[in-house]
């Protein structure tokens, strides 16, 4: 099997020769659109031997500034497709697109409702304010905030189908607002949930496969229960979280499973390279050959040397 083989029957819950793999990070700054973004994605790609191609998504909805209370929200103009940052995303795609050998699975990354809506005042607050400022804003002028969350979704709509247009096998939905600290559970099912639902529909509905990362940590995971039947596979973080697969697989039964390393701390980022291939052989030996694909929590740490990622994808296909 080649990698666009083996992740096919991977999500397919089918035999594989070996299990998948994909791993990511966030690239160092000049590296978000381009010819210098597209040749360090395929460095990683070169290096690190994972059956996934990931692109990540660096070119966000952009600032307004202004919005200090939540009737502001009105403020915030209206999003197209021939936005700059989205016009520079899909640009990225293609060069890497054009470069890339074939054979392999390919994804590109799209920011979530709470995510993509954060980008827009994080400016003005920095990301922890941001974060407690928006459930506040909301829970001052509904009907300004959730204005623009359903326009949010709709442009992601948009560039879900263009990603798919333009050659990409899938798309990595990054769901955030599942924490305990910030949305209630109420606001979370009326304001956050419908227009995730919308997006993933949309990355099917484009003939794309939906790939869910529930992002960040306390997580109230049951927020997600009906997330499942939107997604092809789940991917969260299980130590962050903490969630285990065990669970995952009770909460969310039909999709596949990607994940089995944290991100940040741990084997994959501290230890040998021998013990990151036992840790990966013990991982997948506790959990399955089926419907699995090796992954970590979330981004791997931007200067970590490639060895260590290309000895776990390899660990995986023995």
């Amino acid at each position: 099997m080649n990698g666009r083989e083996r992740v096919t029957a991977a999500i397919k819950k089918e035999p594989v020769d070996g299990i998948p793999s994909s791993f990511s990070l966030h690239f160092p700054a000049g590296c978000e659109y381009g010819e210098k973004g597209a040749e360090a994605h395929l460095e990683f790609f070169e290096k690190t031997g994972t059956d996934i191609y990931k692109i990540m998504n660096e070119n966000l909805l952009p600032a307004c500034e202004g919005i200090r209370c939540g009737a502001d929200w009105k403020l915030i103009p209206d999003f197209s497709r021939n936005d700059a940052w989205m016009t520079r995303q899909l640009d990225l795609v293609k060069r890497i697109l054009d470069k890339c050998e074939p054979g392999h699975y390919t994804m590109g990354t799209l920011h979530g409702i709470v995510a993509s809506s954060l980008h827009l005042i994080e400016k003005t607050y920095g990301y922890d304010t941001g974060r407690l400022v928006m459930p506040e804003h909301l829970r001052q002028d509904k009907d300004a905030v959730f204005d623009v969350y359903k326009r949010v979704a709709d442009i992601m709509c948009v560039l879900a189908e263009e990603y798919i247009k333009a050659g990409l096998d899938s798309v990595y939905y990054a769901a955030l607002g599942g924490e305990y600290r910030y949305y209630t559970d109420e606001e979370f099912e009326t304001y956050i949930a419908p227009l995730d639902k919308q997006v993933m529909s949309a990355i099917r509905e484009s003939g794309g496969t939906c790939f869910l990362h529930i992002c960040k940590d306390r997580l109230n995971m049951q927020r997600y229960a009906g997330y499942g039947r939107y997604a092809d596979v789940v991917n969260w973080g299980i130590y962050e979280a903490p969630f285990t697969i065990v669970q995952a697989k009770e909460l969310f039964p039909e999709p596949a499973i990607m994940g089995g390393l944290a991100n940040r701390s741990g084997v994959l980022v501290e230890g040998t390279e021998e013990e990151i291939r036992t840790e990966v052989r013990k991982i997948i030996q506790e959990n399955g050959k089926t419907g699995f694909i090796l992954g970590a929590d979330c981004t791997i740490p931007t200067e970590i040397e490639c060895w260590r990622v290309e000895a776990a994808a390899e660990a995986a296909r023995e």
